[in-house]
């Protein structure tokens, strides 16, 4: 049980934080901050923190729970700004995709208090943003992957996992490094192919005559190409070099798919689709993808 969680970011991530702590039952009070009172404002009146702070400092006074909910961009900004309000009784975490430039940021701004900070990257989310979003079922089921540095403090890192594992996350722990390398592979690469495919279509003279004709496999494979354009940008600017690459062998797929096509060497095209589509198979059935 935490007295008092300090939400910064109330949107679609830190509200469903929130929501699921207090059905789990396990904080007695949500002060939320985000940079649009207006957000803070419509959190508070749907109940999903109970009081509305002016600043991020003022809304982590007296908490012994924080969360960061803000574009990862913002990270060091936002550590900078509560580093005064910090005490050795809190636990400090954040929800961000990429975690390279996160355990950086919060390296430079906590200093000697980074053992507080936990790193934590929920695999959940949706194509909409917003805490009118919010949704206490969110993180249950989904992966939870904690990035400890060699500073984390211990009871930390077993104080989150438990946390995450009460609000029913897979938890797992990876270094920052091994994060980004797989994230770009299974996360971002695929969000940047879905914005290139639209794009890419809605260029054409006749793209919109074509979209009108898609169906339930295109809205299947473009559906994160709605995510949220700033939350998107940050992430891959800030792992550019993982998802660089990755985008390398993504093109080195595609051009030996093109090579077949472009051949007509049907069997060889066969033997490839075939290979997707059984890795894919074995993906669908195994634990880790349910």
């Amino acid at each position: 049980m935490f007295e008092q969680l300090a939400l910064i970011g109330c949107g679609l991530m830190g509200g469903s934080f929130a929501l699921a702590l207090k059905r789990a039952g396990l904080v007695r009070r949500v002060v939320g901050y985000s940079q649009s009172s207006a957000t803070t404002e419509r959190a508070r009146a749907l109940g999903v923190i109970d009081a509305a702070a002016p600043s991020a400092p003022l809304a982590v006074t007296g908490a012994d729970l924080v969360l960061l909910a803000v574009p990862v961009a913002a990270t060091e900004n936002t550590l900078k700004s509560i580093r005064e309000q910090l005490k050795p009784d809190m636990l400090v975490m954040d929800v961000g995709s990429t975690k390279r430039d996160v355990v950086d940021a919060a390296r430079r701004a906590l200093k000697q208090d980074v053992g507080l900070f936990v790193p934590c990257h929920p695999v959940a989310g949706r194509e909409v943003a917003g805490v009118e979003y919010a949704d206490a079922d969110l993180y249950n089921g989904k992966h939870l992957i904690i990035t400890p540095i060699e500073r984390t403090l211990a009871p930390k890192i077993e104080q989150a996992d438990a946390l995450w594992r009460a609000l029913g996350c897979n938890v797992a722990r990876l270094s920052p490094e091994q994060h980004d390398a797989a994230f770009a592979a299974v996360s971002h690469l695929p969000h940047l192919i879905a914005f290139a495919l639209m794009n890419s279509i809605a260029a054409q003279p006749e793209g919109a005559a074509f979209l009108s004709l898609a169906g339930p496999g295109f809205r299947d494979f473009s559906r994160i190409a709605a995510s949220t354009p700033q939350v998107w940008r940050d992430v891959l600017v800030a792992n550019r070099e993982e998802v660089a690459n990755q985008m390398r062998h993504f093109q080195q797929a595609l051009a030996e798919l093109q090579a077949r096509i472009d051949a007509g060497q049907t069997d060889e095209l066969e033997r490839l689709i075939n290979r997707a589509s059984r890795a894919r198979a074995n993906w669908r059935s195994s634990p880790a993808s349910k």
